[in-house]
């Protein structure tokens, strides 16, 4: 009897056994395949830090300024290195000569995007150009944006620039602490003014508030590593009942996507209800509405919907971006006091003191304009190159094999701070952008010896700028002439009208500037700082006025938005 009992207790046992190793190797088996392909994907890829299985350099890689160590990794691993992301590598650029080979004299090969699930698929509906796919749709919603956006179209906006650049002065001359709300309002305005031929008069506007958050909100759904549905794509097929965060996002979404329609049916209203054509202000979304008319193909194949994405687009590309390299511009300027002074050297020189500066001054500003270009480069607000990349083909570089579909990250801290291309590239120094010879400027002193090494570098940087801080080949910011146009005027009126001091406490010593306090995420600014701003003379504050009045005439007719819809 015992030895019945004992013959099928071990029968069992080997049966429970057997279940066991079968299902161990059910799971193992298939994970050891993985752990096979990531392993011999990783000896082809570009070298890096040791990713861990399954996990990557999750834990190595900081959560704040990651870029910082990004430049750190690329002293030891090269101009192209890889981290990883979970299972997914992601390639990071650290030499302009690498992103050009890559980006622009491959980029048929590397114009797509990686897959967007949370911000893409579930917020926009695949409706937003920043993230969508290399192919026939994009290329049509890019189409669009050049008729608005090209050379002869930015000609039309350049009066509104001004005027709004002159409203920024006088603005700022009655309250200097609030500068930096007063540019958010500069940019904000110029952007609403040229995407939908209204101004915007105060950023506590419930526009500007719900376009601020929206804008902030979809930020915040790019973050790698917050959703999981970014690593396993089938869970956006979760029913809405069991996945309020989905629920919250496709609401969000669809807010977003209510306000552009809303925007939109505004313009059209206004061309309605206009006496004339003439009596429409010229804006992006005038000049898609018209050219509708005429290339009937290209625009029905977009919904009314997705029209509407276009024009919104222009707010987080225009907007932001600029207001925050005209802060770090003023960080800059209270911080080097001798920039500065030949900035208004050259100004009084050029324009004197009985008018402001403007466009057609910009061929005889040849500082002004290489100190524009030098905010851009020591601080590029885009610090990560903006959106990513990805390759839509597989390729070869250097031997290195890059997957399709692998995310192409060109880091512009590291780019635009590399001493092979900028010496000493903490210095800020407009003198690296000066396209004339400074001996024929009468007002530019003497160069010192890190002047002339600072204007040769050992290697010359591949874009015809100097610098790529609006991203490389078909996916750099469609709106770059426009956010340069603004930057340019703001800051040759700023100069014209102000100068920027450091701060004093009670013994009258000058306040200390942190010129690397800046913010978190994907776009950065300065950290909120005060400093004196003064007018440089009475004669100035007599020609801004006039200035600003021929403004108020300009924008009278781009009148400010009501407020019209509801949230949904």
């Amino acid at each position: 009897m015992f030895d019945n009992i004992a013959v099928s207790s071990i029968t069992q046992l080997l049966a429970s056994c057997s279940v066991s190793f079968g299902f161990a190797i059910a799971v193992l088996l298939p994970l050891a395949g993985l752990l096979i392909h990531d392993f011999l994907l990783y000896l082809r890829l570009p070298p890096g830090p040791t990713p861990l299985p399954f996990i990557g350099n999750k834990f190595i890689i900081p959560p704040t300024s990651p870029w910082i160590q990004f430049e750190k990794w690329s002293r030891i691993y090269g101009p192209i290195f890889t981290i990883w992301v979970g299972r997914r590598p992601t390639i990071v650029i650290s030499d302009p000569n690498v992103a050009v080979d890559l980006l622009e004299k491959r980029s048929i090969k590397y114009s797509s995007r990686p897959r967007f699930v949370v911000m893409g698929e579930l917020y926009w509906d695949n409706a937003g150009i920043l993230v969508q796919p290399y192919g026939k749709e994009w290329q049509t919603r890019r189409r669009m944006l050049h008729q608005a956006l090209n050379p002869s179209a930015l000609r039309l906006y350049k009066p509104v620039q001004e005027a709004e650049a002159a409203r920024l002065c006088v603005s700022i001359l009655k309250d200097q602490k609030s500068y930096e709300g007063l540019i958010d309002r500069f940019t904000a305005s110029v952007v609403f003014c040229i995407a939908y031929g209204h101004r915007i008069d105060s950023m506590n506007s419930s526009i500007i508030r719900r376009r601020l958050d929206y804008m902030q909100y979809s930020a915040s759904l790019n973050i790698p590593g917050k959703f999981l549905v970014e690593s396993f794509p089938w869970l956006k097929h979760v029913p809405n009942y069991l996945a309020p965060w989905k629920e919250e996002i496709q609401r969000r979404g669809r807010g977003e996507a209510a306000m552009n329609l809303d925007l939109l049916r505004r313009v059209k209203d206004d061309i309605r209800n206009a006496s004339s054509p003439d009596s429409v202000p010229n804006s992006l979304t005038k000049l898609l509405l018209e050219a509708q008319k005429s290339d009937s193909e290209t625009f029905d194949m977009l919904s009314e919907r997705d029209f509407s994405f276009v024009p919104a687009s222009l707010f987080g590309a225009g907007s932001d971006t600029t207001a925050s390299t005209l802060c770090s511009a003023i960080l800059m300027l209270v911080t080097n006091p001798q920039v500065q002074a030949i900035a208004h050297a050259e100004l009084h020189h050029v324009i004197g003191t009985s008018r402001m500066p403007s466009f057609s001054d910009e061929p005889n500003l040849p500082y002004i304009k290489a100190l524009c270009n030098e905010v851009l480069r020591i601080r590029p607000v885009a610090v990560l190159g903006g959106t990513p990349h990805a390759n839509s083909i597989s390729d070869t570089y250097n031997g290195y094999h890059i997957p399709k579909g692998t995310t192409i990250l060109s880091n512009s801290w590291a780019i635009n701070l590399n001493s092979s291309y900028y010496p000493n590239p903490h210095h800020f120094n407009p003198l690296r952008f000066l396209k004339v010879d400074p001996s024929s400027l009468p007002y530019m002193p003497s160069l010192s010896a890190n002047d002339i090494v600072e204007m040769n570098p050992p290697q010359t940087h591949p874009a015809k700028e100097g610098h790529s801080s609006f991203g490389w080949g078909r996916r750099i910011c469609p709106g770059a002439g426009l956010a340069q146009n603004s930057l340019f005027i703001a800051l040759a009126r700023l100069l014209w009208t102000f100068e920027f001091t450091p701060t004093r406490d009670e013994n009258g010593v000058p306040s200390k500037y942190d010129t690397f306090a800046y913010t978190e995420g994907f776009n950065i600014r300065p950290q909120p700082f005060q400093c004196e701003i003064n007018l440089r003379n009475e004669k100035h504050l007599e020609a801004l006025m006039v200035e600003h009045e021929e403004a108020e005439r300009i924008l009278s007719p781009f009148s400010p938005f009501k407020e019209f819809w509801s949230e949904n």
